[in-house]
């Protein structure tokens, strides 16, 4: 494969966008701003911009004389001492105007661009980096869902992170006309002959499409909405999508992708989460074969609480089963509270005698082991992608911080100290990408078949690293960023929800000491005898 040429320099905004908009931003010389001191007449200095914040005093959070002490000067130091630069965007309403003889130091997020920092993107998209894996359709695929999930997902998401409701219904839908929802199920038949965001065809589309995809989702930095988007669907659809009959899937699959529908994979118990073969829920027939009456019940269900259809492992007598349940009589679901956002609609689920059509079987009869297994290497791969961009942009977040907070009168980063936690992050990060990257690669030179006979090991070790980097990453990062770390709000809210929720992709999909071990294992059974 040949290693396409590194991407473009890209243009970032200096002066907030909706300062730009305007007709024609005035220049003040320093002696003017000056004269505006007073606390009915405010106005700042902030990297050479002019605020004039005379009716947002009282509106401050931090109380109006903050702002009086810096009336009339240039306050940039004070500013990055106590925010981050996107708040200038929020802001951008109030500049009047720019400074005479100064130009903008600090560059502001621009939606839809490739961050400037070191290290905060993969190095395919990296100025100056080569790839052998990435084709243009990757780089234009990558353009589009950035500058989607920038203006139409992250104001979504910090808003349901926070109230605990479910992703706004109109933005799956959006996500569904655009076949956003359909590519997050992988290189599938369902994509061919569409054509797809940044004009990439369907039936070119592949597993470093859809990493991109994912890995572009994951940037919104909030963990508990990223499974309430459309997580359920990721890990629920799949077992219709491949043991369905053909009936099941025409009334199941268009709904769920279009979001008029939702999904959610119902597996784990209170008594059995690991140990699938150890499930207490029973599907037994009725006398005259057509249906099965499903009891018992079902623990921590992303998305559970408000999914219409639960893909639902059952013991039939002779052994474990799949059923496609519907939302109906007999079904109830109960909200459950964890470390993260009920945005997700984490929920517990009770079955109590639910009418079920034979029809709804997913697979045969006792052989349910197998489409759960089959599911598990893509949930798992899905989940490398989310943590490893998940832990980039926290060490990002670090990587500006160090530079821009100053302690004991010199810069954070010319401390030793945090450059040893920066450099253990980085080299991590990117030896977690290259391996994904290599399995990857390998997923789309493989069969579905050989891919769980070959991969199953190593997606498992990688997924297991992934979480156990996280953690570390986790933990330098609330030192690094100190008390804000710790804080719900401000400059580190990023690196809180980080170091509050990266344990769930640790529990999730396979326990990290299940997956070290079915590495293990799997290597085992292929160890030639005749080496020893």
């Amino acid at each position: 494969m040949a290693a396409i040429a590194p991407p473009s320099k890209t243009k970032y905004l200096t002066v907030p966008e909706t300062a730009t908009k305007k007709d024609q931003l005035k220049v003040f010389s320093k002696d003017e701003v000056a004269k505006h001191n007073k606390e009915d007449d405010l106005w700042i200095i902030v990297d050479g911009a002019v605020y004039d914040l005379s009716k947002f005093v009282d509106l401050h959070p931090g109380g109006a004389h903050v702002l009086v002490q810096v009336a009339g000067k240039d306050a940039t130091e004070a500013f990055f001492g106590m925010h981050r630069s996107d708040v200038l965007i929020k802001y951008g309403r109030y500049v009047i105007g720019t400074v005479e003889g100064q130009k903008p130091r600090v560059i502001l997020p621009t939606p839809g661009t490739l961050s400037p920092v070191p290290y905060a993107e993969p190095s395919w998209l990296s100025e100056g980096y080569y790839s052998p894996y990435y084709k243009d359709s990757h780089r234009s695929l990558q353009k589009f869902m950035r500058k989607f999930v920038d203006e139409e997902v992250k104001d979504d998401a910090n808003m349901h992170e926070l109230d605990g409701k479910r992703p706004t219904v109109e933005l799956i839908q959006k996500m569904g006309k655009l076949h956003i929802n359909a590519m997050r199920m992988g290189p599938t038949k369902l994509l061919h002959g569409l054509t797809l965001p940044g004009d990439v065809k369907g039936d070119e589309f592949d597993y470093f499409h859809e990493l991109i995809v994912t890995q572009e989702l994951s940037r919104i930095g909030a963990r508990g909405y990223a499974d309430g988007l459309q997580g359920g669907m990721v890990i629920g659809l799949p077992p219709v999508m491949n043991f369905g009959s053909d009936k099941l899937k025409k009334e199941i699959i268009p709904d769920v992708l279009a979001g008029k529908k939702w999904i959610c994979l119902a597996i784990t118990e209170a008594f059995a989460g690991s140990d699938v073969a150890g499930l207490r829920t029973t599907a037994k027939k009725t006398p005259d074969g057509k249906h099965y009456i499903v009891n018992g019940t079902k623990k921590w269900i992303t998305n559970g609480h408000f999914a219409d259809y639960f893909s639902t492992a059952v013991n039939t007598g002779n052994g474990l089963s799949m059923l496609l349940i519907p939302r109906g009589e007999g079904v109830e679901t109960k909200q459950i509270k964890t470390s993260y956002s009920t945005t997700a609609g984490t929920a517990y689920v009770t079955f109590d005698n639910v009418k079920v059509p034979v029809e709804n079987l997913l697979g045969k009869e006792g052989k349910g082991l197998f489409v759960v297994l089959s599911n598990f290497n893509h949930e798992r791969w899905v989940m490398c992608c989310g943590s490893v961009a998940g832990s980039r942009m926290i060490a990002e977040e670090c990587m500006k911080w160090a530079h821009q907070r100053r302690a004991f009168g010199k810069p954070l980063i010319t401390q030793a100290v945090i450059r040893a936690k920066l450099a253990s992050m980085f080299a991590k990060i990117e030896a977690l990408q290259a391996y994904l990257e290599n399995l990857t690669f390998q997923m789309t030179h493989m069969t579905y078949a050989q891919q769980a006979d070959i991969l199953a090991g190593p997606i498992g070790l990688l997924k297991a690293q992934c979480t156990r980097v996280a953690g570390e990453i986790a933990d330098d990062a609330v030192q690094i960023l100190g008390g804000r770390g710790i804080t719900q709000g401000g400059m580190g809210v990023y690196v809180e929800r980080f170091q509050r929720t990266q344990k769930f992709d640790a529990i999730l999909g396979g326990a990290e000491e299940v997956l070290f071990d079915l590495g293990v294992r799997q290597a085992s059974r292929k160890m030639p005898q005749a080496v020893l």
